[in-house]
């Protein structure tokens, strides 16, 4: 299988921790890619602060003064340095890329190396994918699991906890009580995310938000719960059922029916304000509504829930932006914390949530902004 950018990108930075500093020749040699290629990697992960750049040569920061791949490596060891952390994600793309994005920039900051694994939403191949994990040198996991239902974390989820290294669960949450729940976990608060929306849309004057949205992830199923819970905090009722949403390219029926069942909550005047998850699924929703001669945000104000692609919208959309890079990052430096524990008690496990913000932009028709959590 063809090697993936972030994989080449790891490989580079293994090489310049090791060695302390190498020319971009040396590295485009060791990698097995052409100069060009070598130096575009160079430039975009200096450009994060992963590396320096000083007289023709990379340097892993901090390091001026090393010798090359050739010799070893100098100067003070991080405390990292030699550890090596396995992530397990459902997907590289859309939501878990910033995830990883955070993962890999923390441990390279501690001097870890980072290696990944993709389960493609398959929950029944995340035990043997996290065991090759550790087969490669993991010293310890990060692991979000390719759960699609409550269904899944039932069936698919015991093992995590009977591991033989330190683990963090990633925007997962586990059954109060099971041996799931007692791991260090970094997750979103996606019921905050949702409530920051519903108070957005009420303080327009545009009644109470519908929500749409779909029920095939973890994510979505916490949306689904946070609508919930804002209403009855708020002390509001739903002007209708949730609408269920559906890819269009997969199921254009069903988007079709979504759609229309929106733009009849519009037209019937049960609905001034809507919230959807996700991105992609507003987008496409606010183009058909278009075409149906409902417009937004005239008739119809909203807010779309993941902030991946919502700003590039016809009309940019507001959105609810979960700290998907944070959350990675703050599950390494948790993971890495674990890992170089010394004398005596262990810490206490942690359970750590992470506030989304909200980023509002033309379709709730108000001033732009971030909304703080």
């Amino acid at each position: 299988m063809r090697e993936s950018a972030a994989e080449r990108h790891d490989r580079l930075l293994a090489l310049v921790r090791d060695g302390g500093t190498a020319r971009v020749a040396e590295l485009a040699a060791r990698l097995g890619v052409s100069p060009v290629t070598a130096r575009r990697d160079v430039e975009a992960l200096a450009a994060k602060g992963l590396l320096d750049r000083a007289h023709g040569q990379v340097s892993w920061p901090g390091r001026h003064a090393a010798p090359s791949l050739a010799g070893g490596s100098a100067g003070a060891r991080r405390p990292g340095d030699g550890l090596v952390l396995g992530l397990l994600a459902p997907s590289a793309t859309y939501y878990f890329a910033e995830v990883i994005r955070g993962a890999h920039e923390a441990a390279a900051n501690t001097g870890a190396r980072l290696i990944l694994r993709i389960s493609d939403y398959r929950p029944e191949e995340d035990r043997s994918r996290t065991e090759g994990l550790l087969a490669a040198g993991a010293q310890g996991v990060l692991v979000a699991p390719g759960w699609r239902g409550p269904e899944d974390r039932t069936a698919y989820g015991d093992w995590l906890a009977e591991l033989p290294v330190p683990a963090v669960l990633l925007e997962r949450r586990a059954d109060p009580g099971s041996p799931l729940d007692a791991l260090d976990r970094v997750v979103s608060d996606h019921g905050h995310g949702v409530l920051l929306a519903l108070r957005h849309l009420l303080g327009l004057g545009r009644g109470t938000p519908l929500l749409v949205a779909r029920g095939d992830s973890p994510t979505a199923l916490a949306v689904r719960a946070g609508y919930a819970e804002a209403l009855a905090t708020l002390d509001l009722t739903a002007p209708g059922p949730v609408i269920d949403s559906v890819p269009a390219d997969q199921d254009p029926a069903g988007f079709e029916a979504a759609v229309r069942a929106l733009r009849e909550a519009v037209t019937s005047g049960r609905a001034g304000a809507a919230v959807v998850h996700n991105d992609v699924d507003a987008i496409e929703i606010v183009r058909r509504l278009a075409e149906l001669g409902v417009k937004v945000p005239e008739d119809l104000a909203l807010i779309a829930y993941d902030d991946e692609v919502a700003a590039l919208a016809d009309t940019p959309l507001t959105a609810v932006a979960p700290p998907k890079r944070q959350v990675g990052r703050h599950a390494t430096e948790l993971l890495m914390e674990r890992l170089t524990e010394t004398g005596g008690e262990e810490s206490a496990r942690r359970h750590l949530s992470l506030l989304p913000r909200l980023r509002v932009r033309s379709s709730c028709g108000g001033p732009g902004g971030v909304h703080p959590a």
